[in-house]
Order: C-alpha cells, then sequence, then structure tokens
C-alpha cells in the first residue's frame, strides 16, 4: 500500500472500525492526485465531487465575497480532510474555492464511493455521519470565535490550530481568516503580548 493510501487508511481507522475485506472494495475507488501550488482543487460553482484527504501540506478553502475580495474560511492541513460539504451532499454548485497552498498529493474519495460505502462497510454511515459532524464543529466554531473572541485571541486559536502558519502563507490570508485587515494583522504580530 503506498504511502498516502496507508495514511489516508489510518485516518478513517481512527474513525470506524474496517476489515481488509471492507477495505479492499472500498479503496479501490479511492484517486490520488497531485496539485501544484497555486492551484485549484474546487472552482465556485462547481459541484464538489470529492472529499479530498490531505497527507502533507495545507489546503485554503475560502470564498468570494460581493465585494469581490477573497475571504478565508479555513485551512485544512496535514492528515485531515477538506471539502465543501454542502455542495457534496447535495449535488449544488459550490460557493467555495479549495486552493493549494504548496505542492501537494491529495487522497480523493469520490461522492459515489461514500453513498456506496453506507451501504457496503458496516460503519459506514458512522463514516458519513462522523464526517458532516466534523464540518458541523468547524461552521459553528468559527461563527462563534468571530463574534465572541478579539482578534488577538484568534490570532492565538489559531496559531494553535495551524502551527507555523505565518511561515506557509501569506499574511492577507490570515488576515482574512481572522476577519480582520492585514494592518490590524501586522500590529498583533508586533504586539506578541
Amino acid at each position: 500500500m503506498n504511502t498516502e493510501l496507508y495514511k489516508f487508511h489510518k485516518a478513517i481507522k481512527s474513525l470506524i472500525e474496517i476489515n481488509d475485506e471492507e477495505w479492499d472494495y472500498y479503496s479501490s475507488e479511492l484517486k490520488v492526485k497531485n496539485y501544484k501550488k497555486k492551484e485549484i482543487l474546487l472552482k465556485p460553482e462547481k459541484i464538489c465531487k470529492n472529499i479530498f484527504y490531505i497527507n502533507k501540506v495545507l489546503l485554503r478553502i475560502f470564498f468570494i465575497d460581493k465585494g469581490g475580495a477573497e475571504s478565508t474560511f479555513y485551512f485544512s492541513q496535514e492528515n485531515d480532510f477538506a471539502v465543501d460539504y454542502e455542495s457534496f451532499l447535495n449535488n449544488t454548485p459550490s460557493n467555495y474555492t479549495i486552493e493549494a497552498m504548496e505542492d501537494t498529493r491529495v487522497v480523493q474519495m469520490p461522492y459515489n464511493m461514500v453513498v456506496d460505502g453506507y451501504k457496503k462497510l458496516r460503519y459506514g454511515e458512522k463514516l458519513g455521519r462522523l464526517l458532516a459532524e466534523k464540518y458541523f464543529i468547524i461552521f459553528s466554531k468559527k461563527i462563534q470565535n468571530i463574534y465572541t473572541k478579539t482578534p488577538y485571541e484568534r490570532y492565538k486559536l489559531m496559531n494553535k490550530q495551524f502551527p507555523k502558519i505565518n511561515q506557509r502563507v501569506p499574511q492577507h490570508y490570515i488576515a482574512s481568516y481572522l476577519n480582520i485587515s492585514s494592518v490590524h494583522l501586522s500590529r498583533l504580530i508586533n504586539k506578541k503580548i
């Protein structure tokens, strides 16, 4: 089993029990794909047809606001999943863009594989539920943090959640993730409280 599939297998096993026979069947639908830095994995108005498992590197999930500015919603990092779950589940056009922040390899789980897994895996429905719960929690925390945390508190939480993010992505992406201006972010970085 190649490294990417091994890590993905380990990630799935951390969520559900899956025996060798189920894994052999399930993994036959997986695709490993390379993306270059700044390459787009999902474009707005396109239907999200895959859940992406990130072996190494960082993906940025963002949308374009009414003023035409990019607003970073989330960073998905190593050993994590990335998806526009609403588009994926409802087969509707996405509002988000998913972009590689560095050269990367991802494991793609196509929609039909996930739906088929509900029926063919003993714990396939549990896997779907856990992934949905994960994205619900991401959305909930993002909204709560914007309304209940100061920019500096959000900055500290971001650094804890995404170690060394400041060295990996441009500051204007970080500022938009924190919902502050680049000037405000510079002040927070220089504050070093």
